[in-house]
């Protein structure tokens, strides 16, 4: 039963497995929030959502996977990213 646990326990190494990992995550209501968004508006998660993928995902430790899949130096940019994908992930 726990041989998956760590491959879900570690930290995504790329935006396709943080995307799928937040899937998981995130209760239907959330997902619906998001979906609901203008993408002009996603800057409005930065200090929630944002704030919890820098934190859980890692995004400031050196040498951090997904912050190099990111394409992207800065944390914050990072976690904008994952979360431009997620909301495209959750778009009909």
């Amino acid at each position: 039963m726990t041989k998956n646990w760590p491959d879900f326990i570690r930290p995504p190494e790329t935006v396709d497995e943080a995307v799928d990992r937040l899937m998981v995550i995130l209760e239907d209501e959330h997902k619906a929030v998001i979906a609901s968004l203008r993408e002009e508006d996603l800057i409005d998660l930065h200090f929630d959502l944002g704030l919890a993928i820098r934190n859980a995902f890692g995004l400031h430790e050196p040498g951090n996977k997904l912050l190099a899949s990111c394409g992207i130096a800065h944390p914050d940019d990072a976690a904008g990213t994952i979360i431009k994908v997620l909301w495209r992930t959750l778009q009909p």
